[in-house]
């Protein structure tokens, strides 16, 4: 929520002072400045986070703040070409330099372009349709990542969260939401999302922190070689901070075998009738699956019961809409 404009304080600031009773002033000042202190220090938000069932709101709710975050060092980001509406993303492994680079370093330095993402394409594909049709929203990016769909939204015009548990990815959204101007639509929660809010071990995978995994088993599926290293992360329902008001066009879901946990924690989300229920894209893989005590057709049952009868494989993703 942004801080009040100067000449409002002004104003506040010259009726307490012309207040004719002491007594009145006495009480009036105090609270008239820890208004603008907590707004002052409220984030730049598009929109405000969701209460808890409960009423209060809990702390891992509450969205990361990135001009209070350490600064990622070093900052390497280039433009995504070959997508309809092109955007920058910072990368947050750099690969061993200098003898064995992350391959988009290595394009660059021959003249190429970035890597264009599968997920970004698919992202403004699918909301192309909606851009300037008054029919605007919210798009969630659940394992954003460092932001391939978030900002392939952002930069159309729609609103995202982005929940993201690896805070070196986080320091990389946040150079992503400077970069392409987007902080105003951007929201960013540093968590993992899931079907209760706690904590939970998360196993990060050194060198490639996009293969990063609640289930140890799932984070050295792909990348045995490299160095595991667990980390305490806060866990979220995306039921408790999505508003009930808030219009959501899109669900993408990108969480190394926890995708099961993530849909169960938006059972309300998802129980929207047809027409307001989001688009929902979630990774399909049974080996990431089970390694997390799930599996797919699991995933299948449950979003039959909240009305999601049509999916369709796209890859490794699952495309699921209610018909």
């Amino acid at each position: 929520m942004p801080a009040p404009p100067a000449a409002s304080w002004r104003r506040h600031a010259a009726a307490a002072a012309t207040s004719s009773t002491p007594r009145a002033l006495l009480f009036l000042l105090p609270v008239v400045v820890l208004l603008f202190v907590v707004l002052s220090r409220a984030p730049d938000l598009a929109f405000p986070p969701a209460s808890t069932s409960s009423g209060r709101l809990s702390t891992q709710t509450r969205p990361f703040d990135c001009y209070t975050s350490p600064q990622a060092s070093p900052v390497f980001a280039s433009l995504v070409e070959g997508v309809p509406h092109p955007f920058f993303y910072s990368l947050a492994d750099m690969g061993t330099l200098p003898d064995r680079p992350h391959k988009n370093i290595a394009r660059l330095l021959k003249g190429k372009r970035f890597r264009k993402p599968d997920i970004s394409e698919t992202i403004q594909q699918l909301l192309e349709g909606k851009v300037g049709s008054g029919s605007h929203g919210v798009v969630v990016d659940v394992g954003a990542n460092v932001g391939m769909a978030s900002f392939a939204a952002a930069v159309m015009g729609f609103r995202v969260v982005a929940l993201e548990p690896v805070f070196e990815n986080l320091q990389r959204i946040c150079d992503g939401v400077y970069l392409n101007r987007v902080q105003d639509r951007v929201v960013v929660y540093h968590a993992a999302a899931s079907d209760r809010v706690g904590n939970i071990t998360m196993h990060k995978v050194i060198g490639r922190l996009d293969n990063s995994a609640i289930s140890a088993t799932g984070a050295k599926l792909a990348f045995k070689a490299n160095e595991n290293i667990a980390v305490e992360v806060a866990t979220i329902p995306l039921d408790d901070v999505i508003l009930d008001a808030e219009r959501v066009l899109m669900i993408k879901i990108d969480v190394q075998g926890w995708e099961y946990h993530v849909l169960r924690g938006a059972s309300k989300l998802l129980s929207r009738r047809k027409g307001d229920a989001p688009y929902l894209i979630y990774e399909e893989d049974e080996r990431l699956l089970q390694a997390s005590n799930s599996s797919a057709q699991e995933i299948r049952a449950f979003l039959s019961s909240v009305g999601y009868n049509h999916c369709i494989r796209h890859g490794t993703d699952a495309h699921c809409t209610k018909n």
